[in-house]
């Protein structure tokens, strides 16, 4: 959202928060929700989770940081709960077999960086940070049998991953049926008016509401995000799958990645990430379809846009400067050879591309030489060897100081 007056009536906050969801339960609740809220002065209580599984956040997540952020920006009060007591279960979401707990010290180390990702999005002054230990380490085993008692397995086995892991024969332990409880009393005790999440939480969301109401609370609305394609444009990003940007990114890494995203993908990201009004960015697709605007600029506008929210003005412009320079061929060899490699639209890993692209001569070179950070990618340096190249895009690869090839990737 730009600087513009903040909304004043319900329509306006509508207008603004339903701006790329997936979902929301229900419209009509919310509406209510926020006429109350604006007759009362009365600030809403959005609520939403994130397990300290990793140590660090991408802009994956931030999809939901930015939602989070809207609400804060028209007045309702945010809760950023950290899940160090659901983290030690393992959420089941999406898994196919038993996910393994993590120890309390990693729950711990993890908590402790995300509190300090986070503010890059959310106002500090108006964040309100729980964690769910607050209230679940002291929950006695009686009350866990009383919550256990107001959801029946049949429910629990409606979710699909449970489902599938029970007509596969795949084991499902008895604590992972826990875990959408658990999520759901957090709403319960945080009186949750709403709570966001992405479209694979929908089942616990809903779990939330009717716990709430199990409690005599009025029920949670559930805004659901839908889940933001990593850099190959595909599948969602992940660290694991080695297609993410994460909020740590160096700058430079950052710019460049974001650029390499395909000219349609951009638009997704526009939408999910930027702050700039819908009708400021439909301006702009418009502009580019017309030919009037070129899409590297746009490109450009972006990663700017979001280099500078993580690293700053000044560090931004550095590294689009540096971004400019390598494509602009200074300091590079006047004759660059080129390559085009078919991935049948799939990408390529980094280490694979620099194989067959003969920068170096095996797998392995690539990745001993990706960990000595002596490969460049778009003229930024590459730490990760699951890099995943996108298809539809172009690449400089350099290798030490003398290797360079420019890549075409199908």
């Amino acid at each position: 959202m730009s600087t513009h007056t903040i909304p004043t009536t319900v329509a306006q906050q509508m207008r603004i928060l339903q701006r790329g969801i997936a979902q929301l339960i229900s419209a009509t609740e919310l509406e209510e929700k926020l006429e109350r809220s604006l007759a009362t002065g009365v600030p809403l209580r959005i609520k939403a989770g994130f397990d300290p599984t990793a140590a660090d956040l991408h802009l994956g997540h931030t999809v939901l940081l930015h939602k989070m952020r809207q609400f804060q920006q028209l007045g309702h009060h945010v809760i950023f709960l950290i899940g160090d007591f659901t983290g030690r279960i393992g959420d089941p979401t999406g898994k196919n077999a038993t996910r393994q707990p993590l120890t309390p010290e990693q729950v711990s180390r993890n908590a402790q960086t995300y509190q300090e990702q986070v503010f890059h999005i959310l106002d500090r002054e108006k964040t309100q940070v729980v964690f769910n230990s607050q209230w679940m380490e002291p929950f006695s085993a009686t009350e866990m049998i009383h919550l256990a008692a107001k959801y029946t397995v049949a429910r629990l086995l409606e979710r699909e991953d449970f489902a599938n892991r029970y007509r596969q024969n795949q084991p499902i332990a008895l604590h992972e049926f826990l875990y959408p409880l658990v999520q759901g009393y957090d709403s319960v005790v945080l009186k949750a008016d709403v709570e966001l999440g992405g479209t694979d939480q929908t089942f616990n969301l809903l779990v939330g509401r009717e716990l709430q109401r199990d409690y005599g609370q009025s029920p949670q609305c559930v805004l659901t995000m839908p889940i933001l394609e990593g850099l190959d444009g595909v599948q969602k990003m992940s660290k694991s799958l080695g297609n993410f940007i994460a909020i740590r990114d160096p700058a430079e890494e950052m710019f460049g990645k974001l650029m390499s995203l395909s000219d349609t993908l951009m638009w997704r990201y526009y939408e999910l990430l930027s702050t700039l009004d819908m009708e400021e960015i439909d301006t702009l697709r418009a502009q580019v379809a017309a030919g009037s605007f070129h899409p590297m600029t746009a490109k450009k506008q972006l990663a700017h846009e979001l280099t500078a929210r993580f690293h700053g003005l000044q560090q931004a412009q550095h590294a689009q400067e540096m971004f400019v320079n390598v494509f602009g061929n200074k300091g590079l060899p006047e004759e660059i050879e080129t390559l085009t490699l078919n991935s049948a639209g799939q990408g390529l890993g980094l280490a694979s591309a620099l194989t067959q692209a003969g920068l170096v001569a095996s797998n392995s070179e690539a990745f001993r030489m990706i960990q000595q950070q002596a490969v460049s990618v778009n003229g930024h340096k590459v730490t990760d060897n699951r890099l995943l190249l996108q298809a539809g895009s172009d690449y400089l690869l350099r290798v030490g100081k003398r290797r360079f090839m420019r890549l075409t990737l199908t």
